[in-house]
């Protein structure tokens, strides 16, 4: 049974995301885009927006789960915080509609889509679009939504193969 995931970059000035669907071991693009927040506003403001934003998609593209980037940690650490605030906002918005919500790290995002953690940019949004058979890139943002949801695509499955793979181990021992 084919399943949807909507992948999210929160940010607090553009916030992207992108629906892939999953069938067996092909993924097929459904929709990206990016919530670009006025930032004029307050803090409490841009949140709203982008929690608005993200409850449309959800209500529109009907996903059934959610994948979301965690908080790099850089020098800013008022960025960081920032970015916090966006995914939580995010995660609410996915916790209101009971989806499950899988987090995955920059590293883990690169290494899933291009073969190494340590890709660049430009490399995992090429792959993003060989792999779902996009025209062109996708608007940046929106590409590293998709390139989480389809980290998650790819990591579905991983924990139950590896608690199978250590029954193997522990009947080969016995």
């Amino acid at each position: 049974m084919p399943r949807r995931v909507l992948g999210i970059d929160p940010g607090s000035r553009k916030t992207g995301y992108g629906v892939v669907e999953q069938s067996g071991n092909v993924l097929r693009h459904i929709d990206n885009g990016v919530i670009i927040v006025d930032v004029r506003e307050s803090m409490s403001m841009r949140l709203r927006q982008i929690y608005e934003g993200l409850q449309d998609v959800i209500r529109d593209l009907k996903p059934d789960e959610v994948a979301i980037e965690t908080v790099f940690l850089g020098k800013n650490v008022s960025s960081a915080l920032k970015l916090g605030q966006a995914r939580g906002a995010a995660m609410v918005v996915a916790a209101n509609h009971n989806l499950s919500v899988r987090e995955f790290s920059p590293m883990e995002v690169k290494r899933s889509v291009a073969g190494t953690g340590k890709a660049q940019k430009h490399q995992v949004q090429e792959m993003v679009k060989i792999l779902l058979g996009l025209p062109e890139i996708a608007q940046e943002d929106a590409s590293d939504a998709l390139a989480v949801a389809i980290s998650s695509c790819m990591f579905r499955d991983l924990p139950e193969m590896l608690q199978q793979s250590q029954m193997k181990k522990k009947r080969r021992r016995s």
